[in-house]
């Protein structure tokens, strides 16, 4: 069964968040002092259980869902995550499992994942500079550390993308070394417009750069060359290094919004059902999953609430938007 929202867009892809905690503090996600020591993160009460996560996963597929990604926080940082990976691979009609993750306990992970039915990663590296890294990150995390768990998933046959958000001010001399050093590994490396999530990352218009002036950049250095969407609903704007199948993409939220093919739904840590990345009101599934409802009353409200759907938050942002609109954490929703 396939549903459809009131501007037509299909629900084919699904985020849910399996913890709201994470070993950065990264200045523009989860600044350090708002997420200090003291912070209020979920209990493990709160959390979807596994068996809830699948439940839920289950009806999503029933409804056409066919990629799922898990995020957090660092959703590594989840107890015996591998379990939750086969539960899912195993749910009929889902086609694909991904997973975003800062990569710091990738190393020793990533060979777990790939046997639980994991079939690939996205990285978030700002930096390839130690010092510079480890300021964004503001956790004392070295690049090579990083570096160390995407190698070891590529051992263990994962694809492995990079994502790399840009700040004016805070990274942008980086991305030409980024670009050079992932065009010879052969990956994949994204560029995401700093984007204006929750209230605390400090976000203005004057901090962005957008994706005309690093494409700019980039054509400086390296001939690109244009690469349709694979699927309705494709975030990022694909390009390939001519002569080489390496490709570099671009996420525009904020200079070239893709609202109108946006086919995302997002389960936060909680059980929230989010039906934008820029939302400020969620719908309580784990509520209904521990109040005995059946599986036809669960997917009756996905339904309702899917048919209901009306957001383009990235079509419509203003400076007032921006300043005045309540909007949930990254850190709490995914991306």
């Amino acid at each position: 069964m396939k549903i459809t929202d009131k501007f037509g867009r299909p629900l084919q892809d699904l985020r849910i968040s399996v913890t709201d905690r994470c070993n950065f503090r990264c200045t523009y996600c989860m600044p350090k002092e708002i997420f200090g020591k003291n912070y209020p993160f979920l209990p493990k009460s709160d959390l979807l259980t596994f068996e809830e996560i699948e439940r839920l996963a289950k009806l999503f597929v029933r409804l056409g869902v066919k990629k799922i990604r898990l995020t957090g926080g660092e959703p590594l940082l989840r107890r015996n995550l591998p379990d939750l990976i086969a539960r899912l691979s195993a749910i009929e009609g889902l086609e694909d499992i991904g997973l975003t993750t800062n990569a710091t306990l990738l190393e020793k992970m990533a060979i777990d994942l790939k046997a639980a039915g994991l079939k690939r990663i996205n990285v978030s590296l700002d930096a390839l500079d130690n010092e510079l890294f480890q300021r964004i990150n503001d956790s004392g995390i070295r690049t090579e550390h990083v570096l160390r768990g995407i190698d070891k998933a590529m051992e263990a046959g994962l694809e492995v993308k990079v994502n790399m958000v840009v700040k004016k001010g805070m990274n942008e001399h980086e991305i030409i070394p980024m670009a050079r050093f992932f065009k010879e590994k052969g990956i994949t490396l994204r560029f995401i417009e700093f984007m204006d999530v929750g209230k605390t990352n400090g976000w203005d218009f004057s901090k962005v750069i957008a994706k005309k002036e690093i494409y700019h950049l980039l054509n400086q250095h390296f001939e690109l060359e244009a690469i349709d969407p694979a699927y309705l609903g494709e975030v990022a704007k694909r390009y390939r290094y001519v002569g080489t199948s390496t490709e570099v993409g671009f996420i525009t939220s904020v200079s070239e919004s893709f609202c109108s093919t946006c086919t995302r739904a997002r389960i936060a840590a909680d059980g929230k059902l989010y039906t934008c990345l820029f939302a400020a009101k969620g719908f309580d599934f784990r509520e209904l999953l521990r109040s005995g409802k059946t599986d036809k009353e669960i997917e009756e409200n996905i339904i309702g609430i899917w048919n209901s759907r009306g957001d383009r938050y990235s079509d419509e942002r203003t400076e007032a938007t921006v300043k005045n609109k309540d909007r949930i954490e990254m850190s709490y929703i995914g991306g």
